[in-house]
């Protein structure tokens, strides 16, 4: 699966460009969770590598990345892009649109927003039923997003619905769709995130699991030591590639 070396101002400044010129586009912030769906689905795999930006939103994403050789990779949350999209948004009058959560959520951080950032135009919040929409559902909701004029959209039903949803309705759009996970929870308060020395530590995971043992526990376990070892699997490969290299005279 991709991942690309960007930063908070590279990315802000992609989307913001894009959503000017209603260009239909969307991004994916990738976690290892994220990362070990495609492996697993091959579907999934070519949906995520068909986006037109894929920001390393886990810091363990970051520390391979570098591990790789991209030494100046940083990582790139979801929901700090969120942020940092909304007051460039703000700023240059671009229109907003939120899909997922619950009309709660979606209240409680549009007021956030309101206040954080003066003049933010948000002009579309859809709350979708927690299960799969009907055909009927989706047009209507997808209308909805048409008609608001929306050029960004903010997608935060998780991982992998969000990014199948965008890629469905890439074209549909005239917007540029962003999957954010939980944003719509973390900056309305109603779920905490982890302290940032967790989050600069690559224990986020941590901080989650504690939080949400229940739903959690049985991802965390399928996932987090197959993808050590597969990682740890491509950087040796990796590392013998470089050496050879390095031995025949290569640059």
């Amino acid at each position: 699966m991709r991942v690309d070396g960007t930063s908070y101002q590279d990315a802000t400044q992609r989307v913001i460009l894009w959503a000017k010129a209603a260009e239909s586009r969307y991004v994916c912030a990738a976690n290892v969770h994220m990362v070990m769906e495609a492996y697993d689905q091959g579907e999934f795999a070519r949906t995520v590598n068909n986006a037109d930006l894929i920001t390393p939103d886990g810091k363990p994403l970051v520390q391979a990345l570098r591990a790789l050789g991209l030494k100046g990779a940083s990582q790139v949350r979801g929901p700090n892009l969120t942020l940092h999209i909304c007051e460039a948004a703000a700023k240059e009058g671009v229109a907003i649109g939120l899909y997922g959560g619950t009309p709660e959520s979606l209240s409680l951080f549009t007021t956030f927003l309101e206040k954080l950032y003066p003049g933010i135009k948000i002009v579309c919040q859809i709350a979708p039923p927690f299960r799969a929409l009907t055909a009927a559902e989706d047009a209507a909701y997808t209308q909805q997003l048409v008609e608001s004029e929306a050029r960004i959209v903010f997608v935060g039903i998780g991982c992998p619905k969000q990014e199948l949803w965008m890629a469905a309705h890439q074209g549909s759009l005239p917007a540029v769709m962003l999957g954010v996970g939980a944003a719509f929870d973390f900056h309305s308060g109603r779920v905490k995130q982890a302290p940032i020395w967790m989050q600069q530590a690559g224990l986020e995971w941590v901080f989650r699991l504690k939080s949400e043992p229940r739903r959690l526990w049985k991802r965390y376990a399928k996932h987090n030591p197959r993808f050590l070892l597969f990682f740890f699997t491509q950087w040796l490969t990796s590392l013998s590639e470089r050496r050879w290299f390095e031995a025949a005279g290569h640059d």
